[in-house]
């Protein structure tokens, strides 16, 4: 069984969102295409799901402005701006997205006290989402992800999907992801190659 797992394809994160990344929007066609056409028999998506006063936010640190280093809950942390705030629009799906189409959403970062860019657990480690036990419900042996942004969430959940998911084969697909810097996501797919997750880009699966 094939899953394939969109992580924050929301407007916070495409133009004009609160933490966008630039061009991300541009991925929202090959995510319909894989949806569509990509052959999965289980497609999930992961949405950040913030309260307005989560830890993670510069505005609730006074002195701090969004991108500084500070601390949450004695770990360091990215000081964000407000973003993907739970039932605000830009917390919502991109609106080109076929979310229609999703089996699954799972939203994450409800906590305030930590941060969560994983879909799978909050980055303490502490609590898990779910999402695991949902994809061994499912028996699903190969899980590709994709989406935004490649240096912080999908990085991290794929990682996490190697760790809690040993059975499956985990990929990431290159083109249908963006990230926040070149160096960034040139550091996070050498870290993801190092660590099991197979590299390919969404032609190698439109093309089967």
């Amino acid at each position: 069984m094939k899953a394939l797992l969109l992580i924050d394809i929301q407007n916070g994160f495409c133009p004009g969102g609160n933490l966008a990344v630039a061009h991300g929007d541009d991925i929202v066609p090959i995510a319909n295409s894989l949806i569509s056409d990509g052959g999965y028999d289980v497609i999930v998506a992961s949405q950040d799901w913030h309260p307005a006063n989560h830890g993670s936010f510069a505005s609730q640190h006074p002195g701090k402005k969004p991108f500084d280093m500070g601390e949450l809950s004695g770990q360091p942390q990215v000081m964000w701006p407000d973003h993907c705030v739970q039932e605000t629009p830009d917390a919502e799906f991109h609106p080109d997205l076929d979310i229609g189409a999703v089996d699954y959403i799972q939203q994450k970062g409800e906590n305030p006290a930590v941060d969560s860019y994983s879909a799978f657990r909050d980055n303490d480690q502490a609590a898990l989402t779910g999402l695991a036990g949902y994809l061994r419900a499912q028996q699903i042996t190969e899980l590709d992800v994709c989406g935004l942004a490649t240096d912080y969430c999908v990085k991290f959940s794929a990682l996490d999907a190697v760790e809690m998911l040993p059975d499956v084969k985990v990929r990431f697909i290159e083109d249908a992801s963006r990230g926040i810097t070149p160096e960034g996501v040139r550091a996070a797919i050498e870290e993801m190659r190092a660590n099991g997750v197979g590299i390919i880009k969404s032609s190698e699966i439109l093309a089967d």
